[in-house]
């Protein structure tokens, strides 16, 4: 993480906020998967047992994606970066352009789904898991929608990059129909979290 930290604050074009945003993710789906840690096998949350056993092996997927949408983003932008420093005649950049433009949209836009995936877990455990844990509960939401918003960024950057307004219309509504669907789960899950501490 140390070495991570000290390439993200230099001036290297990677990693950048693509990565951070999966990274994010990837931390909220491992801390929704302490929250499980401590609630599998508990006598009290029986009648989830399965549920909740099921959530460990989403949420391990979750991050193990997220992990690898970070390295991807990285490569994509590197990539699309170098391309970019060429002339636009530059044999390489119109061979290449487009499909370096696509897969810098595509990393960020799989990592909003995958974290939008992770909040819609994490709102079916509300009160189901380890009350004493509701706060990790919460944080975990917290931290998948800042990763689906930071995606967006990413996402967003980009968008200016496709030729096809059509194409750029359809992924913007996507993007934005998924980021309004993260923040109201996230919500939710706050909201259900202070319940628990309230009763």
């Amino acid at each position: 993480m140390s070495s991570f930290l000290e390439e993200l604050s230099s001036k290297a074009p990677v990693p950048g906020g693509g990565a951070v945003a999966s990274l994010v993710g990837a931390l909220g789906a491992a801390l929704g998967s302490m929250v499980l840690a401590y609630s599998v096998g508990k006598k009290s949350l029986v009648e989830h047992e399965g549920e909740l056993r099921r959530a460990v092996t989403a949420l391990e997927r979750t991050r193990e994606v997220l992990l690898e949408l970070s390295r991807e983003d990285a490569e994509a932008y590197a990539w699309l970066n170098a391309l970019m420093k060429l002339p636009e005649d530059d044999p390489k950049r119109q061979a290449e352009y487009e499909t370096a433009v696509a897969a810098a949209i595509q990393a960020p836009r799989s990592t909003l789904g995958a974290s939008c995936d992770a909040l819609r877990l994490l709102e079916s455990l509300c009160g189901k898991t380890n009350r004493h844990l509701r706060s990790d509960l919460a944080i975990a939401g917290i931290l998948a929608e800042a990763a689906a918003r930071s995606a967006w960024w990413n996402v967003a950057v980009n968008l200016p990059l496709l030729d096809s307004p059509a194409e750029r219309e359809s992924v913007e509504y996507e993007c934005r129909s998924l980021l309004a669907d993260a923040g109201s789960r996230a919500d939710r899950i706050q909201d259900a979290c202070l319940a628990v501490g309230s009763t």
